[in-house]
């Protein structure tokens, strides 16, 4: 991108009309005028102050849009998008287009109290996403864009989202709230905070939801309906003021999440597979007959008996901070959790029958679907961290900076072991597979996952003059993930059946079985990759005004490498990737009879050593019987440039409008498409997914958020009554090129929500509220299947329109 052309996309940032931010739960003059706090740079700071475009939410602003899981946020904030191909708790987070393909690590980090999430070791779960349940009791969520590779480490490349909870106070207070809505919805809240004594504070919150899927089951079999909502979370946080510069901060977090899973059916035909494939004629079957029924956009037909996704965790982190001095501050942050998964999940949301191709017809089968072995978890992971870090200032306060070491140790709980199953009925593991076709095949994957990360790093601000700051900042990270497996596959052969290591340098050939291993053991291996990599940061603040600052930035990401056991062959798995980003941005706030803020940020950025999906292409004459795969390679380089301008304004004290923008323009610029193939690989051919010249997926161009807020005039005795509605509008994205032709961008979607707010009805400590979500119903597909090779395509649709009430009673100070 030219110089002329980042200049232009500045200046048309610039010129943009408001658009903003949420702010957080303070008085509303200071939310207008931009006077927000936030954690950005692992320090409290002014959020005008602070040069990273970010996008704030409070937890009333979380409770209006009923955000509950990490995914619900990608619908209200611009650049930030969601892929939910497994379903919303199995969502993974992009940022101006830094996708996380499955298997990789993420590209954005979410921080919980300054801790990275859990990371995982699965076939299906992305990982690093915040547990369900983590959205109640918060003081706000960030959600910061561009790389933050300094300050937040490695897999950071797209952004950070942060959740930053609200911690013990020296009053004693709570409330207590109940929801109810439609689809079932239960929902009970409580929160309580009680000060033992001046130095000792304990703040305990719980959380507990129910609410019925809205993915309507027609199949006669499994769960009358998906994608529902069932968990429980609770939180305790102590502070202990040890001295009176010594703090002791403890949070403990419990989540368990357990429901049927994210439904999805049958879209789309390919009629080019229809009468050679027995798999695509039964997809083609299945279309015919939602048509012909006439379904709905949120029926399905699934015919997995028992579908569930059970999720629990629990965490303790420790942050103690010693104020040594008036210009050095001592904090340490610890954290240990514990994370589980077990999965049971029909991957193309099948109900098959035979139709007389290949097979007679009538035969019902299932395709593909996913199970936790007998006795084990898909996932389970246990995660230690350790920060030290110190913050201080000198030279008479002109140079604020701060210096740190960071350790991360992820180790297995023991096994994780993931059936998963090919044209078979595996519903009872324990009973065994039936098999009514005859030509089944499982891919037993059975893993350990270890991931170290240790890193140095150091950031300053020094003050040139009363309005001119330059930062820098540097860290250089360490990084080694090790996989033990023993991962098998099973194939059904004339002679019987046929047991086959995941690694062909072990299979053996047996006449008339070809491939053949006596047992799992004799298919042990260990697979390694390890990485160093330095990131940095070097930022240029100009303040002409307390309320006015222009900055220009350089920053460089960077993200890990990683292995697969399930694509064979491929021992050395894929190599990191690196982000160069080019970001100015304006920041301003107003006061006085509107008060209000208005920042704008344009960016380039240069992406290189781009991990992207590849599929592997089977060597049928060599290996008979063997099926594709996929897996990651390091094949793209690609551009993004864009904009992102936030704004809010309030007029006559009443009428709060705010609202924030994004242009993404993203392009791959160029594909390795000559893979080499392993010396032992069973693939013939190496095929890379995207194509010279395509956006980037889930990045689509143009994104908005419009919210408007009405507090009328009422007197204080009657309580503060508030009106408010949000807008979005998001571009058609791309979802990937295994989809449909016709589904390879998903298509654009108007979202609209609306929320009546009462508080402190009457002068009483109750407060009352009215949400609807996706107020005019609007149907639209959220993530495609990938089924277009096998004959056939499927769709996720998004929430139908839901509606519900909630009361809080407030008690105490």
């Amino acid at each position: 991108m030219s110089h002329q052309r980042f200049k232009l996309v500045l200046s048309a940032g610039v010129a943009t009309l408001a658009m903003a931010t949420p702010a957080l739960a303070q008085s509303s003059d200071a939310s207008a005028s931009g006077d927000i706090v936030v954690t950005a740079r692992r320090t409290e700071e002014r959020l005008q102050d602070v040069p990273i475009s970010i996008t704030v939410f409070n937890q009333e602003q979380l409770s209006n849009r009923n955000i509950v899981t990490s995914s619900d946020l990608g619908a209200y904030t611009p650049s930030l998008s969601v892929n939910q191909r497994y379903g919303p708790e199995k969502a993974s987070f992009a940022i101006r287009g830094f996708v996380q393909e499955s298997g990789t690590a993420p590209s954005v980090g979410v921080y919980f109290a300054d801790v990275v999430a859990p990371r995982v070791f699965t076939t299906t779960v992305a990982g690093g996403m915040a547990p369900t349940g983590s959205f109640m009791d918060l003081q706000n969520v960030q959600v910061l864009k561009g790389p933050q590779g300094t300050l937040f480490g490695l897999n950071t490349t797209g952004g950070a989202v942060l959740l930053v909870p609200n911690k013990p106070t020296g009053r004693l207070e709570g409330n207590i709230e109940g929801s109810l809505g439609d689809y079932n919805l239960r929902r009970l809240q409580g929160v309580i905070n009680i000060p033992l004594s001046d130095t000792f504070k304990v703040r305990f919150a719980a959380d507990r939801q129910k609410r019925d899927g809205y993915n309507r089951n027609l199949a006669s079999v499994g769960p009358e309906a998906y994608n529902d909502v069932n968990y429980f979370a609770a939180r305790m946080s102590i502070i202990g003021d040890l001295a009176p510069n010594l703090e002791n901060y403890t949070i403990a977090t419990y989540s368990n999440s357990f429901s049927v899973g994210a439904g999805n059916r049958p879209e789309l035909c390919n009629p080019a597979l229809q009468s050679v494939s027995f798999i695509g004629a039964s997809g083609c079957a299945l279309v015919a007959a939602r048509i012909q029924r006439g379904d709905g956009p949120l029926d399905v037909d699934v015919n997995n008996p028992n579908p569930y996704i059970k999720i629990r965790h629990w965490q303790v982190i420790n942050t103690t901070t010693w104020q040594a001095s008036d210009t050095l501050t001592v904090k340490n942050i610890v954290s240990y959790s514990e994370f589980r998964e077990a999965s049971s999940l029909s991957i193309y949301g099948d109900n098959f029958k035979t139709t007389g191709v290949t097979f007679p017809a009538g035969i019902p089968y299932q395709y593909v679907v996913i199970n936790p072995t007998p006795g084990y978890d898909n996932s389970t992971e246990s995660n230690f961290t350790e920060e030290f870090q110190l913050q201080g200032k000198a030279a008479d306060g002109k140079l604020t900076w701060q210096a740190g070491a960071y350790l991360e140790m992820d180790r297995p709980l023991g096994w994780s072991a993931t059936d998963s199953s090919i044209l078979l009925d595996c519903s009872d593991l324990a009973a065994g597979c039936k098999n009514p076709l005859g030509a089944g095949q499982i891919s037993h994957a059975k893993n350990k996952g270890s991931f170290d990360s240790k890193a140095l790093y150091a950031q300053a601000t020094y003050d040139l003059t009363d309005t001119l700051s330059l930062t820098g900042g540097f860290r250089y990270t360490w990084d080694e993930t090790r996989v033990d497996t023993q991962s098998t596959r099973i194939r059904i052969a004339t002679t019987g059946n046929v047991q086959t290591c995941n690694d062909v340098s072990r299979f053996h050939t047996v006449t008339g079985a070809a491939l053949v291993v006596a047992d799992e053991a004799q298919c042990f291996d260990t697979l390694r990759t390890s990485s160093s990599a330095p990131t940095w940061l070097i930022n240029l603040d100009y303040k002409p005004t307390p309320d006015v600052m222009v900055y220009a930035k350089y920053a460089r990401g960077y993200r890990q490498g990683g292995v697969s056991s399930l694509f064979i062959g491929f021992r050395d798995g894929w190599k990191p990737e690196k982000v160069d980003t080019y970001e100015a941005g304006l920041k301003s706030s107003f006061r006085g009879t509107i008060p209000g803020y208005f920042n704008v940020t344009g960016f380039y950025n240069n992406f290189s050593n781009q991990q992207i999906v590849a599929s592997g292409i089977a060597d049928t004459v060599r290996f008979p019987g063997f099926a594709g795969g996929g897996t990651i390679v390091n094949a793209g380089k690609s551009r993004i440039w864009g904009i992102e301008a936030d704004a809010s304004a309030t007029f006559f004290d009443s009428l709060r409008l705010d609202a924030n923008y994004a242009y993404l323009n993203t392009k791959i610029t160029q594909i390795d498409s000559n893979i080499p193939v392993p010396e032992f690989s069973p693939y013939k051919q190496i095929v890379v997914s995207s194509l010279e010249g395509d956006p980037l997926a889930y990045a689509p161009k143009n994104k908005i958020s419009l919210t408007g807020t009405y507090t009328l005039p009422f007197d204080a005795s009657v309580g503060k009554v508030s009106l408010a509605a949000t807008f979005t509008h998001t571009d058609k994205l791309l979802s990937g090129r295994g989809s449909a032709p016709q589904l390879l961008f998903l298509p654009p979607n108007d979202l609209l929500n609306l929320n009546a707010n009462w508080d402190g009805v009457a002068g009483m400590p109750i407060d009352l509220a009215f949400f609807m979500t996706n107020v005019t119903n609007k149907h639209y597909i959220v993530a495609t299947g990938g089924a277009w090779g096998s004959g056939f395509e499927t769709a996720y649709y998004n929430a139908p329109r839901m509606f519900g009430f909630r009361l809080r009673y407030r008690f105490g100070e």
